[in-house]
């Protein structure tokens, strides 16, 4: 996945590397710097942290699922490309488990420093729903986005534990969860509704629905100020 021989695919290989090694934690921007032949100047031209290299890792693990998925056809569900596409993205995954261990267990102990990655993961989830050809407009668009990250937590949690080949394990936990998912979107997407609806009911009069808002209606100009502009 990092096969080139740009700055920034080898600082995001060595730091992967030093991390399976060292531990996230003592894994600085010097060492990265060192280890791939790179100066601080050019990690910072490339990088605002050392969070910032992860993110990276995270947009160029969309990449290479997205290059990957299967074109969408018509015999498949949404949900079950979306199965396809995170098991996918488990395969690309798969050589840097060491490294993603331990930086798991170091982030999930410094919650502040985790928050940092919320942007980027809530983005690699919206590029899978999207791969997978599921509604993003209207409300409906944050409900998926923010249910399938949560999702893809606790299943990349118990994939960093299956050492299986088959990976039964996550398979089985990734399944479970998308029908949970599936089910409570739908209620959800039911209650947003008929809020909607509900709400609508207290609009004031001569206000009408436009454009995916509601705007007040107003009189046409006459014809004199019609003329004047």
């Amino acid at each position: 996945m990092f096969d080139d021989f740009s700055k920034r695919s080898k600082a995001v290989r060595v730091a992967l590397d030093l991390a399976e090694k060292k531990g996230w934690r003592d894994t600085t921007l010097i060492d990265i710097a060192q280890a791939s032949g790179l100066s601080l100047s050019d990690l910072r031209a490339e990088f605002t942290c050392k969070t910032g290299i992860l993110r990276a890792f995270q947009a160029k693990v969309d990449e290479e699922v997205l290059a990957k998925a299967k074109t969408a056809d018509g015999e498949q569900s949404p949900r079950d490309r979306l199965f396809d596409l995170i098991m996918t993205r488990f395969d690309v995954l798969a050589p840097y488990k060491g490294a993603l261990r331990r930086i798991s267990a170091y982030l999930s102990c410094r919650p502040g420093e985790a928050a940092s990655l919320a942007c980027s993961t809530l983005a690699s989830q919206y590029w899978m729903l999207a791969g997978a050809g599921a509604k993003l407009d209207g409300a409906g668009a944050a409900l998926r986005v923010g249910g399938l990250t949560a999702i893809y937590a606790k299943v990349f949690e118990v994939w960093l534990d299956d050492n299986s080949p088959s990976l039964d394990k996550t398979m089985a936990a990734l399944d479970k969860r998308l029908a949970k998912g599936e089910r409570m979107l739908a209620k959800a997407e039911t209650c947003c509704t008929n809020f909607c609806r509900f709400a609508c009911g207290f609009l004031p009069r001569g206000w009408k629905r436009g454009d995916g808002a509601e705007t007040a209606s107003k009189p046409a100009p006459e014809a004199g100020a019609a003329a004047a502009t």
